[in-house]
């Protein structure tokens, strides 16, 4: 393939974001009596936006209604107050996005961290690198693995879906990159494992972020 651009789901992919998350979460169940979680748990929570997070770290049958809303409510605040705490740049990926820009790839970030955060996190970790464009979840904007984001996204950056490279740690990053056309590159330094990636159709499996050079040759 002619690859054009390599587009980077953000939390578990880019960055290390799940104590974060995951402090944030168990300070809201705290508060309201409810079990909270260990950190480890939060792997399977993330991956689907905030609204999802929440109701997978809420209990049976408080998913909907005033709990839910109050609980979401509550997590956004918390985790504004608090969300580059422990969140750092994954081991790599600042010799990895060195070695993309030397080769003039345009980069992007593809997320359902909603956008407000996903800009935060560019901001403060990866300002040292030219994104071309942070896309979040937004209202009126399905999440992923919705391709209505990703098709967005590929006409900012005026590129075929058959030149950009989509790297996730999730079944949501890779059927978002097959739902779009993309080439979907499943890594394994986040939150899921190797056996997850492959089912939702990564067409490629990445252990160390460097290892993407040599697939571009």
């Amino acid at each position: 393939m002619r690859c054009k651009a390599v587009v980077f789901d953000m939390d578990g992919t880019l960055l290390d974001t799940l104590e974060d998350l995951a402090e944030a979460m168990n300070r809201v169940l705290e508060r309201q009596g409810l079990p909270t979680h260990p950190v480890e748990a939060y792997r399977r929570f993330v991956g689907s936006g905030a609204g999802q997070l929440v109701a997978r770290a809420l209990p049976a049958g408080a998913q909907e209604g005033s709990i839910m809303r109050r609980s979401l409510e509550a997590f956004l605040s918390e985790y504004r107050a608090n969300w580059k705490t422990k969140t750092r740049l994954y081991e790599g990926i600042s010799d990895l996005l060195d070695a993309l820009c030397s080769r003039n790839l345009a980069l992007a970030v593809l997320t359902n961290k909603p956008q407000a955060f996903a800009e935060l996190c560019v901001n403060e970790f990866l300002s040292r690198w030219p994104f071309a464009l942070t896309l979040g979840q937004q209202p009126g904007v399905p999440v992923k693995p919705d391709p209505a984001a990703p098709r967005q996204l590929l006409r900012h950056l005026g590129v075929l879906p058959e030149e950009v490279l989509y790297l996730g740690d999730t079944d949501v990053d890779m059927f978002t990159a097959v739902n779009a056309g993309m080439y979907p590159i499943g890594v394994l330094w986040g939150f899921r494992a190797e056996e997850e990636l492959c089912k939702a159709g990564a067409r490629e499996i990445i252990a160390h972020p460097m290892e993407l050079m040599r697939m571009l040759g």
